[in-house]
């Protein structure tokens, strides 16, 4: 007999419907294409003009949740797919077989155009490739990512070998990117709070550490300040961390952050140290620089006889120490000044 079907949790999004992201629990069988279908059902839109996408990977209709690996909590996009070119009156009909097959004899290498790529780098997550949508993070190396998918690899320990480097929460530097207006809303857009300029890559940009905001290359070289100028707070050298920056940027980043994290590793290791050799030993340095001044002469050593008051008996009220006489009493552990045989 079959076992059921699993039971899976997932999450639906579709920023180009602005639609409101939601939990739904399906079972593992259920196709991507139902799922689709489902959700477009009360919309009177052309199912074939959507696909859902994992991770940046699109999914085809016919896959189950199950053949397409996606594990519980993961986030399912729908995304509007592009339409396609033809009726340009390229094709007469003249051409015969062996032409198609000359044409498709050599296959060329795909030509990948560098102001996509660009612009990519810049307005998607450098995980998941989702658009930015805030909040939004970037690591000490300047990638930029979306918060949420970033944290949701570090649980489920999915990081790409590429991102070995955050280790944690302590890796992510918290930004606030500031919004174009944008008439219809479809895209989020972002720019310099300063000069203007557009995050698009066209520009260098700067993060600040300390206060997250991210400020354009010019707008810091036209106005010299040591202080954000957004914000008015203080900032160092130390506390930029150039945004997608080039690779002797990045490897100049490496450094630093493989620097702090030395320096965070020697001071741990010197922290026990330091508390083994402190008020303890500090006390007993004291406790031994005391009493060998009191031995050798530096200071007086305490009497109960030269305190005695005037009317009492000398001898009766030094017995009451238990520096009188010790010599001649044992002491308890109940009493100290009690010695034994005298009760």
């Amino acid at each position: 007999m079959a076992s059921p079907p699993k039971l899976l949790q997932i999450f639906v999004a579709s920023p180009d419907l602005q639609l409101p992201r939601r939990s739904i629990t399906l079972s593992t069988d259920i196709t991507v294409g139902w799922l689709k279908l489902s959700l477009l059902r009360s919309k009177t839109l052309t199912v074939d003009s959507f696909y859902f996408s994992f991770n940046g990977r699109p999914l085809p209709d016919s896959t189950t949740l199950a053949a397409a690996d996606v594990p519980s909590s993961s986030i399912l996009t729908l995304r509007h797919r592009l339409a396609g070119g033809g009726g340009d009156g390229g094709a007469t009909g003249a051409e015969s077989r062996d032409c198609y097959l000359n044409m498709y004899a050599v296959k060329k290498p795909d030509k990948v155009d560098p102001n996509e790529t660009r612009l990519s780098r810049w307005t998607t997550c450098a995980l998941s490739s989702e658009p930015l949508a805030p909040p939004c993070v970037i690591d000490r190396l300047g990638n930029i990512f979306n918060k949420e998918s970033l944290v949701e690899a570090l649980i489920h320990k999915r990081l790409p070998k590429a991102f070995s480097h955050i280790r944690g929460l302590r890796d992510m530097i918290s930004i606030h990117l500031s919004l174009i207006p944008d008439a219809d809303g479809s895209e989020m857009r972002f720019q310099c709070p300063i000069a203007g300029l557009q995050f698009n890559g066209k520009y260098g940009f700067v993060a600040i550490k300390g206060c997250g905001h991210v400020l354009s290359v010019k707008s810091l070289k036209e106005v010299k300040s040591s202080a954000c100028l957004v914000c008015h707070k203080e900032f160092s050298e130390m506390d930029k961390v150039v945004i997608n920056g080039s690779p002797e940027e990045v490897a100049a980043l490496r450094d630093r952050m493989e620097e702090e994290r030395g320096r965070l590793k020697e001071k741990k290791e010197k922290k026990p140290v330091s508390c083994l050799s402190g008020s303890k030993h500090a006390s007993d340095e004291k406790a031994g620089s005391l009493e060998n001044g009191m031995k050798n002469g530096s200071g007086k050593r305490f009497k109960a006889i030269d305190i005695a008051p005037v009317n009492a008996n000398k001898e009766v009220y030094a017995s009451i120490f238990t520096s009188s006489k010790k010599e001649r009493f044992k002491e308890t552990f109940s009493c100290r000044s009690l010695p034994l045989g005298r009760n």
